[in-house]
């Protein structure tokens, strides 16, 4: 797969590992540019496994990742998303500061566990072209979920509008309140670029209390060891240490209830009074 941008100079290709040797035959892989390895964390972190990585020639190093993890290669990946340029215009120094902050975005977005043991420095470059690598990682944000790719998809800072509409013609999403009363437990979320997002700072049960077999509770297990919810500060409850996106809002209710929950009833806009299920069916007949 590739895919692009009009007026954009990047170029991005994917291919899945079986298929390593089409790919190694584009011309695209053979210049200086970026790659990312994905395939399934076996830790069982319930994200996927990336490494972020940059090269003179991207190929070649493909093909050294493509060895057996003995030989030096990388076995965990089954598929490889290549970023250069398409005016060949990308330096060794401008690929390690794309590598540097893909790094750093990545790990701020949270969405997968990296298999870079640490982020290299940034290179110093001119003011100008500082600027037009940052517009080049933004463009590459925009294009990779195409591709399937959202290990850099961050929550947007944006103010919500209760029940407004973008410019864009989307509806931006209220701020939904989930509460558990008996436990002093109140949590918030919203709809970020159509993922549902119980925000920083959002409490949550100490405990699962739901059945043992049930498979949300696997997920909040994950998400205790991986310190996306933490004890809170006086101890009594367990709180969300950061952003988190979830496949629906029935997954993000369990997670704050301890237990199986409705999240299209649950969570609620207080400045309205509907539900999340009400909000998101307005307008359709």
């Amino acid at each position: 797969m590739t895919a692009e941008i009009m007026n954009w100079t990047g170029y991005l290709v994917a291919a899945p590992r079986s298929d390593l040797a089409h790919l190694l035959n584009r011309p695209e892989v053979r210049r200086t540019g970026l790659y990312v390895l994905l395939g399934d964390d076996l830790q069982g972190s319930g994200r996927p496994l990336a490494y972020i990585g940059e090269a003179d020639d991207v190929g070649n190093r493909l093909r050294q990742h493509a060895r057996s993890q003995d030989q030096g290669g990388k076995d965990f990946w089954d598929r490889a998303i290549v970023l250069t340029s398409k005016d060949m215009n990308l330096t060794k120094a401008h690929a390690r500061y794309l590598e540097s902050r893909l790094i750093e975005v990545a790990r701020m977005a949270g969405r997968a566990r990296l298999d870079n043991s640490t982020a290299p420095p940034l290179p110093k470059l001119p003011e100008a072209d500082v600027s037009d690598m940052e517009y080049f990682i933004e463009q590459a944000r925009i294009v990779m979920p195409v591709l399937g790719v959202n290990i850099f998809r961050t929550p947007e800072a944006a103010v919500a509008v209760p029940n407004g509409e973008g410019t864009d013609g989307r509806r931006d999403s209220p701020i939904f309140t989930m509460s558990v009363k008996s436990e002093g437990i109140e949590a918030r979320a919203r709809e970020i670029d159509g993922e549902f997002t119980v925000l920083q700072g959002s409490g949550a049960r100490s405990a699962w209390k739901g059945a043992e077999s049930h498979a949300y509770r696997s997920l909040r297990v994950r998400l205790e060891q991986d310190g996306t919810i933490a004890p809170s500060v006086d101890g009594t409850n367990m709180v969300f240490t950061r952003d988190h996106v979830f496949a629906s809002p029935s997954a993000a209710a369990a997670m704050i209830a301890g237990r199986a929950a409705n999240g299209r009833k649950e969570w609620v806009d207080r400045s309205s009074g509907i539900s999340y299920g009400e909000w998101e069916t307005q307008g359709v007949d």
